[in-house]
């Protein structure tokens, strides 16, 4: 991917990882709270165009959202540091604490605002907020999370996730909404352990990666242009391989990460939870199989304003990253064995 990154934009994106560390090491709530604010105020410039009205709206909106969650945290941590011997008050800051959090990553029932900014961004932006952005709120619930009420938000976001992504045209709205039902896999991760997040968050964003320089490569938006595109068959298995690969099929990399989830759920007794999630990721698979077909399928046009410039060696290290998420399986099953 070719991005004409300037020297202010290497600063604030090296702002926006040094924000997370701080974070993630911050001894007290406050600390975490200020890595937040700083991480806020350095993904802002990343995304803000005056070249594109959809992308100064996106920033906006980002602003405002990622700001309640801001002062509603705020206000919290001083009341738990105020009321520390309220057991009752305590369950419900606890509460309070994982709504703002939730609110962070965009998750569900909070998750209104992360669709329509990501229909604003770019593929990269789609990309961090998609990945990075959602580090730190999930380290820091870790710390501190109401079990029954993770429970609750874990089914909402499994179910939102795949009927979300019914209705949508857009590919960034249709990613958007992957990205709520994916979340709820990380949440039920972090119920057992954080060794088990950081494992398929490493593997969703290697799946992401590809999926957003893919369509950033060859300039693709909405879920038509993918049957009406003069590319080759390769470029479509790509495609192919990576959705059923996000949808959690086997023999993919995407269900080695869910199948060890299943297992741990499982030994600790979630069978309801489990049950969920596995339905909604059949839903999920639907669409995307829907989508392959289509696009494998359709007779494309050769349009006179349809020119698509790929870079061949570019393609080859894409294509080469897509065949590691096929044979990968394959290894990581005699590895797990």
């Amino acid at each position: 991917m070719y991005l004409n990154f300037n020297s202010n934009k290497l600063f604030f994106m090296f702002i926006l990882f040094f924000s997370t560390l701080i974070s993630i090491s911050s001894n007290s709530w406050f600390g975490c709270w200020i890595g937040l604010e700083i991480n806020l105020l350095s993904f802002i410039p990343l995304i803000s165009n005056n070249k594109n009205i959809l992308i100064s709206e996106a920033s906006l909106k980002y602003f405002l959202t990622q700001s309640i969650a801001s002062i509603n945290l705020l206000f919290c941590i001083l009341l738990k540091m105020s009321m520390l011997k309220n057991f009752e008050m305590n369950y419900f800051i606890s509460i309070m604490i994982n709504s703002s959090l939730l609110m962070k990553m965009g998750s569900a029932p909070f998750h209104f605002w992360f669709p329509n900014i990501i229909e604003g961004l770019s593929w990269f932006n789609s990309f961090i907020l998609m990945t990075w952005q959602k580090i730190t709120p999930i380290i820091l619930m870790s710390y501190y999370f109401n079990k029954n009420f993770l429970i609750i938000i874990i089914i909402m976001n499994s179910i939102i996730g795949a009927m979300g992504g019914f209705i949508q045209l857009s590919l960034r709205k249709l990613m958007a909404f992957s990205s709520i039902n994916n979340l709820s896999w990380m949440l039920s991760a972090i119920l057992i352990s954080e060794n088990l997040w950081m494992f398929y968050f490493i593997l969703y964003s290697f799946m992401i990666m590809i999926m957003c320089f893919l369509f950033n490569l060859l300039n693709v938006y909405f879920i038509n242009q993918l049957f009406f595109m003069n590319i080759n068959y390769l470029i479509k298995l790509s495609f192919m391989i990576n959705f059923l690969s996000l949808g959690g099929l086997p023999p993919f990399i995407g269900f080695f990460s869910k199948w060890i989830i299943i297992n741990f759920l499982m030994n600790n007794n979630f069978f309801f939870l489990t049950f969920i999630l596995i339905m909604m990721s059949l839903i999920l698979l639907y669409f995307y199989i829907r989508i392959i077909y289509s696009s494998l399928m359709f007779n494309y046009l050769k349009l006179k304003w349809i020119n698509i410039m790929i870079k061949n060696k570019m393609m080859f290290y894409l294509n080469l990253l897509s065949f590691i998420s096929l044979f990968g399986m394959i290894l990581s099953t005699f590895f797990y064995l």
